[in-house]
């Protein structure tokens, strides 16, 4: 099973946990329908069509109401510290949490009773959770962007905005900040850094970069790293590697908003209707 779990803004949204559906106008978990003009659910949405392609099971998605007041966040980590064991989870990507270092050690807790452990990838606030536990070891797999790539580096911060403003300035050296990530070890073993040029990095090595096509536009449109974060995980359920996933996701997302044509206006779910052919398209060009 591939399982991705994180909040959504939605008041009073119990917690829901069921295989994804992608419906016309978002995702659906349990009856319940979700619009994809949110990070979580653009990342479901992306996971679903790239599983499809492979021809594996669509993922099993866990989501809760947390409008800042805790309660879905909170429903998730007791959720996964007591049943993960019993769940036959293969890959488990923890995605929009609001971190909880308590909780979190609970789940790694868990983690560390199993037989089968999963493979973990983070992102966003549970990325944040795991660096500020000092429990980056857990995880195979990192996806932060420029800002968070500084809070990684910065072994002093325990939240991203404590991130020492020398290091948050350091944006233009990004090989820098990979290193001093690594370095106090608050890194994944692979580590996909979402920016102008995509940084593929590998037991704190840049292995690859991206950065064409370069498409301006996508800039200001939210969720598109939500999308790469969604497409890793789904081609790990499928049997890629880390680094190939990270390779094959982040070519796919710039085709894909090559594919869409967008302008400042343009909506995540556009750039989703494009992934299966530039999913093609990134295949024949890696071979």
């Amino acid at each position: 099973m591939l399982l991705l779990a994180g909040s959504v803004p939605v008041e009073d949204l119990p917690l829901l946990i069921g295989p994804i559906e992608v419906t016309t106008g978002g995702i659906k978990i349990n009856g319940h329908d979700l619009p994809i003009n949110r990070g979580n659910e653009a990342m479901m949405t992306a996971a679903c069509l790239i599983c499809r392609e492979y021809g594996v099971n669509p993922p099993v998605g866990m989501v809760a109401g947390d409008i800042g007041k805790r309660e879905g966040s909170i429903a998730i980590y007791k959720h996964l510290a007591e049943h993960l064991p019993e769940m036959g989870v293969k890959v488990l990507t923890l995605h929009y949490v609001m971190p909880d270092l308590k909780l979190n050690k609970k789940i790694l807790a868990t983690i560390d009773t199993m037989a089968d452990k999963p493979i973990m990838i983070a992102d966003a606030g549970s990325m944040y959770v795991a660096k500020a536990g000092g429990d980056a070891h857990y995880y195979e797999v990192f996806t932060p962007d420029l800002g968070e790539t500084a809070f990684l580096a910065d072994d002093k911060a325990d939240h991203p905005s404590f991130t020492r403003g020398y290091i948050f300035n350091m944006e233009e050296d990004v090989p820098e900040l990979i290193r001093r990530a690594y370095a106090g070890n608050n890194a994944a073993p692979t580590m996909f850094v979402k920016g102008k040029v995509d940084y593929i990095c590998q037991d704190g090595r840049i292995v690859d970069t991206i950065e064409h096509p370069s498409i301006p536009t996508m800039e200001p449109i939210g969720g598109t790293g939500d999308l790469i974060t969604g497409m890793i995980s789904a081609l790990i359920y499928a049997g890629v590697t880390p680094l190939q996933s990270c390779r094959i996701a982040g070519r796919v997302n710039r085709v894909a908003g090559e594919l869409s044509q967008p302008t400042p206006a343009t909506q995540i779910d556009k750039i989703l209707q494009h992934l299966p052919r530039a999913l093609a398209t990134v295949q024949k060009q890696l071979g």
